[in-house]
């Protein structure tokens, strides 16, 4: 077994560290990339802005600006302030973090009805969260001639409370998610078959495997604590996976222009020579919608037709 606090080894473990961040950079870089589209929908004004979207942007970017912060600090060449840098890009990727929780907790409120209790216990998660996430600085980085900044000391516990917290937050609201869409489905049949409730309850089912098992790792690597490399190797991973698939679910779901699950009962079918719907009403409200309520029409067609 290796001696993980040597100086090879810490050695090692930096270039390791160095070429992983990079490939996540990378990978976060061409996500950003391809959903630029939805950003430019709110730009050239195709699409209304939403207050929730605050929080989509928000932790988009503020990853963004960590990743960058992360690659000045490996790549440079001239001394820097390695204390502020990491300052910042530790508090920009937990918030990234924070913040994509936040958008799915929004998703279940609404999917909740707005319940003034689910709300309330939400938000108190939510503060909670913060609380861990805005605890201050919880690493010590120093710049080494000739080889660059160098971390020397982590918060182990807390960095691990505020990975394990997120886990018991996405647990919850999954949890949360699940048991709303069931109920539902139990009193309304066919209603799990509708495309919004399928894409709330799937992207919430993977966002929360995904981010636990992430989050998961991360928290591992920091209870054993080999060495301060090795004990925050895998935080950037967590975050970004948990942007990523939080930002994908939102975008989804952003598709529908009423947050209300609506698509199947929005067309009232009525029956004709040339067989109208009021879902040429409702394209000229909620244009971006217009998909899936074809979609009912088009179902609702074939049951009258098949009786």
């Amino acid at each position: 077994m290796p001696d993980w606090r040597s100086p090879q080894e810490l050695q090692k473990e930096e270039l390791i560290f160095s070429k992983f961040t990079h490939a996540l950079f990378g990978l976060y870089i061409y996500e950003w990339f391809i959903s630029l589209d939805f950003e430019w929908q709110f730009i050239s004004r195709k699409k209304q802005f939403r207050w929730p979207l605050i929080f989509y942007f928000a932790g988009r970017y503020l990853l963004l600006c960590a990743m960058i912060g992360i690659a000045i600090s490996l790549d440079t060449t001239t001394k820097i302030n390695c204390q502020a840098l990491y300052t910042f890009t530790q508090l920009a990727g937990n918030s990234s973090v924070g913040l994509a929780s936040i958008n799915l907790s929004i998703r279940t409120m609404a999917v909740w009805s707005r319940d003034r209790y689910i709300i309330g216990f939400l938000v108190v998660l939510i503060l909670g969260h913060w609380s861990l996430i805005l605890q201050g600085v919880n690493l010590s980085v120093i710049w080494v001639d000739s080889t660059g900044c160098v971390i020397t000391w982590t918060n182990n516990k807390i960095l691990a409370a505020t990975f394990v917290y997120s886990m018991c937050f996405d647990l919850v609201v999954l949890a949360l998610n699940a048991y709303k869409l069931l109920d539902i489905n139990a009193k309304e049949k066919g209603f799990m078959s509708s495309r919004i409730a399928k894409m709330i309850f799937e992207d919430g089912l993977i966002y929360f495997v995904i981010a636990f098992l992430a989050n998961l790792l991360a928290t591992v690597f920091m209870v054993i604590n080999l060495n301060q490399i090795m004990s925050v190797i895998f935080n950037v991973p967590a975050a970004v996976a948990s942007t990523i698939v939080a930002s994908r679910v939102v975008r989804r779901l952003a598709k529908y222009s009423n947050p209300q699950v609506l698509p199947l009962r929005s067309c009232r079918i009525s029956w004709s020579a040339n067989f109208t719907s009021s879902c040429d009403i409702f394209q000229s409200k909620h244009p971006d919608s217009w998909s899936s309520c074809a979609d009912g029409n088009l179902h609702a067609r074939r049951r009258l037709l098949d009786s």
